[in-house]
């Protein structure tokens, strides 16, 4: 027997996990260790990932964390300090979150 590949309840359709396929955006947020948050197009390699045109978050400025400005872009309180191409370790890398581009 083969596994579903969605099932309903309540009336609310739910799909598998892996048949749900997340495409990155070329601008994203990226959480650094150490606190750092950067914002900027993304370029990955087996050993490094490269951030470019991109600046370092140091005010978020949001009433609803950053997903608010990864979809609805900087807010006036949000503090972007303009930053040069930046190469990290992929293993400093927490988290990549796609933004709206459109809003950044």
């Amino acid at each position: 027997m083969t596994a579903p590949k969605n099932i309903k309840i309540d009336e609310i359709k739910y799909v598998r996990a892996d048949s749900v396929a997340v495409i990155p955006t070329k601008k994203q947020i990226v959480v650094l260790q150490r606190g750092w948050v950067v914002v900027g197009d993304i370029g990955k390699s087996r050993d490094e990932v490269s951030i470019s045109n991109g600046s370092v978050i140091r005010i978020w400025g949001t009433n609803n964390g950053l997903g608010e400005i990864a979809e609805n872009g900087p807010t006036s309180k949000t503090k972007l300090d303009p930053a040069p191409a930046m190469t990290v370790h992929p293993l400093s890398v927490v988290l990549y979150m796609n933004v709206n581009e459109e809003n950044w």
